[in-house]
């Protein structure tokens, strides 16, 4: 049975948040996952398929026990999607060996679509790119894509918009089809691909009006202009026929925990939020 794994299931900060000492993070620092959440990521079991590397993603890979990264997919260069592609080092980079000249084998295929690998290839240090430093140490190949079919899963990347800098994918196998738009997905595009899927997993969305600290989310808070709403993750599953939603990114500062989100889930219909290691099937 193929499956999709939520890695990471938090958004920009992880929980718990350093230094902070609110309920939340306590319970999160005490009670480990599914209470903590690391940064958003997803894999595909069987096919060994990465997408993104926020920077906790060493931790969310030996969480889930995940033997083996064959691929990585990127969504967009936001550094909380890419700043733990240092990872490429730790999969790949045999220090010993390299001392003694060899390269390692089997490199990995880091792809996206074009405008996105141009974004990721722009990142790095005073060095130059990180992306380009591990191709040219073997750890990696680039690949321009815009699907990518193995092991009997098709992965499809739809451009957000005409620009490109932002991809949601829909990864199906045979009847079964998840659609995973983890960022920056609003307004979200139009696609007959859309119709039927069996799961959506989608960031970019506010729970509650009422978030950390007692903090009031009023009508005219700029955040309702970039992120969802609940009822509007909702319009888009009866527009497109989906039979379930899970949201994932979900914020530190939406100051709910685990068990709050449980509790919210009963009141939703068809909505359910992610944990880190969360298994969905293909």
């Amino acid at each position: 049975m193929k499956n999709v794994i939520i890695l990471g299931s938090g958004g920009c900060v992880s929980t718990p948040r350093a230094c902070c000492s609110c309920r939340v993070c306590i319970e999160a620092r005490q009670k480990g996952f599914p209470y903590a959440r690391t940064g958003c990521s997803l894999f595909v079991e069987d096919v060994n398929i990465l997408i993104d590397t926020p920077e906790d993603i060493n931790a969310s890979l030996n969480h889930s026990g995940i033997q083996k990264v064959e691929h990585i997919l990127y969504s967009h260069c936001d550094p909380d999607h890419t700043m733990g592609m240092r990872v490429i080092e730790q999969l790949k980079m045999d220090w010993l060996a390299k001392s003694l000249g060899k390269k390692p084998e089997d490199p990995i295929e880091v792809a996206s679509l074009p405008a996105i690998l141009a974004d990721i290839k722009k990142q790095g240090t005073k060095y130059g790119s990180a992306i380009e430093y591990y191709e040219a140490n073997g750890l990696i190949y680039t690949k321009e894509i815009r699907t990518l079919k193995k092991g009997g899963i098709l992965i499809e990347l739809i451009p957000v918009d005409e620009q490109e800098h932002v991809t949601i994918f829909i990864i199906s196998s045979g009847s079964k089809k998840i659609i995973y738009a983890p960022c920056d997905v609003k307004p979200f595009p139009k696609s007959e691909k859309f119709q039927g899927a069996d799961v959506l997993i989608i960031g970019n969305t506010i729970v509650g009006n009422i978030l950390k600290d007692g903090f009031v989310l009023n009508e005219d808070n700029p955040l309702r202009k970039e992120l969802f709403t609940l009822d509007e993750i909702d319009a888009i599953r009866k527009q497109y026929e989906i039979k379930k939603v899970i949201i994932t990114h979900l914020e530190e500062d939406w100051g709910k925990s685990y068990d709050d989100y449980r509790e919210l889930e009963r009141t939703l219909n068809l909505i359910h939020f992610a944990y880190d290691g969360m298994k969905i099937s293909l």
